[in-house]
């Protein structure tokens, strides 16, 4: 693998910790089997946003529809 800096002038330090993000995220690449599916963070999933019961009808029913509480 050639990595080349196309612009700037990267100090030795910054240069080394681009690298070892690329290293890193090549590894993750090459542990994860290729027919896997992707996980999901809790933070995407649509559930943790919509309420767990439905709005009572009301002239701000529209607002409850997505938000609990």
């Amino acid at each position: 693998m050639t990595i080349k800096v196309v612009r700037g002038n990267p100090t030795p330090e910054e240069l080394a910790a681009a690298l070892a993000v690329v290293r890193a995220r090549a590894a993750a690449a090459a542990a994860t089997p290729p027919g896997a599916p992707a996980t999901r963070d809790s933070w995407s999933d649509p559930s943790r946003i919509a309420a767990h019961r439905l709005p009572q009808p009301g002239p701000a029913a529209w607002g409850r529809t997505y938000w609990p509480g």
